[in-house]
């Protein structure tokens, strides 16, 4: 067998059983032996969960469901998309937080120590400066502001990207995977330790802001605003675009997303839904008493990413592979501006492979409708 340093897989069948044997016969090679994979929840979980543990007993798994999956070929939907990495360019340890509540800067500095303890184990090269961490948390814990804070802090400096599970239309059955079963609520902190070049990322498209919103009624752990500038928030909002409040959707939220400021730089708070019942808007993300939202209007979403690419292409050379976390409000948009193909071809020149995510994280930040991810070059760190 050829040397290699990661293998991308992708199933796009129906049929769970016969997706898992597509990625165990894709990633089939003697020197594999850690899998992240990114799966639609439309799949039965339980079968899932059962089938990855026999196909890759011997291998450690840990994965998400996701909003859609991110290809070399495209973007996906209904399907599982899984990334192999070879032990002789990658030496990776993770651990499951089960439970996202009230874990502290100790709980992160102790959970950060044994992933460096294993790494540092299997002694493939130097941890310091060859390091990076990738979290996957439940997309619908209301926990991410929290657990993020708190790992950062423990990280000291180790640079930091991942994404939030997705789900299905209904914004429900967010999980994460870890040994064998799939969980809510819970977290997977991933350390990857290489001998490859690699630069973490992220990319937003926000062009300038507009028209300034204050929350002034919230309810801050369900992450849902009942008035902006004292009005009801579905309202403010739709008078903001001209539109009547029954014409807001995740299609409209992905074109005109709101933002905080927070020191000089603008970060999206996109909105999740519209509730009915009371004319509330619920966020993916934290939103706090009396914080100014800012209407924003988008740059070319595509412009910024390539350009992006292109710059680390040019600092390391060809890409091996960009892992991506994108937001699931950037894919609306790019179906909606019919970019597809041209999405298609950045996929397959940089060699994107990752899942459309309920959020997004970036050095401890919990974002929206952001492109977090990391650049790794196909030749050895020198």
């Amino acid at each position: 067998m050829t040397d290699i340093k990661t293998i991308t897989a992708s199933s796009q069948s129906s049929d769970v059983q016969q997706a898992c044997i597509e990625i165990q016969q894709q990633l089939n090679h003697a020197d594999i032996n850690f899998v992240l994979f990114y799966c639609s929840s439309a799949y039965s979980l339980p079968a899932l969960a059962v089938l990855l543990q026999a196909l890759f007993s011997q291998i450690k798994v840990v994965g998400c469901t996701s909003a859609d999956e991110v290809s070399v070929t495209g973007n996906q939907s209904h399907s599982i998309i899984a990334i192999g990495f070879s032990s002789s360019s990658f030496s990776i340890s993770a651990e499951l937080i089960e439970s996202m509540s009230g874990f502290d800067l100790l709980d992160a500095q102790k959970t950060i120590n044994r992933l460096s303890e294993q790494c540092e184990s299997k002694k493939l090269t130097a941890l310091k400066n060859n390091t990076f961490l990738l979290t996957l948390l439940d997309g619908l814990s209301f926990e991410e502001e929290h657990f993020l804070a708190a790992l950062n802090s423990a990280a000291a400096g180790i640079p930091h990207f991942g994404g939030s599970a997705g789900g299905d239309a209904n914004q429900c059955n967010t999980h994460v995977y870890f040994d064998g079963q799939f969980f809510q609520h819970a977290a997977v902190v991933i350390l990857i330790n290489t001998t490859c070049s690699f630069e973490v990322f992220n990319c937003q498209h926000i062009k300038y802001a507009t028209e300034k919103l204050v929350v002034t009624e919230v309810d801050v752990q369900s992450r849902t605003v009942y008035e902006l500038n004292a009005e009801p928030a579905a309202l403010e909002y739709a008078r903001l675009l001209n539109l009547d409040v029954k014409d807001l959707c995740p299609a409209v939220f992905s074109l005109n997303p709101l933002a905080v400021k927070v020191g000089g730089e603008y970060y999206i708070r996109s909105i999740q839904k519209v509730n009915e019942a009371d004319l509330s808007l619920t966020f993916y993300c934290a939103v706090d008493l009396g914080i100014v939202l800012t209407a924003v209007e988008m740059d070319d979403i595509l412009h910024s990413l390539s350009t992006k690419l292109d710059a680390m292409s040019q600092r390391y050379g060809q890409a091996e592979l960009v892992l991506a976390c994108d937001c699931v409000l950037r894919r609306l948009e790019i179906e909606q501006k019919k970019l597809n193909d041209k999405m298609q071809a950045l996929n397959s020149e940089y060699k994107i492979a990752g899942f459309n995510t309920y959020g997004e994280h970036i050095n401890g930040i919990h974002l929206n409708q952001t492109f977090t991810g990391v650049y790794i070059a196909g030749g050895a760190d020198e």
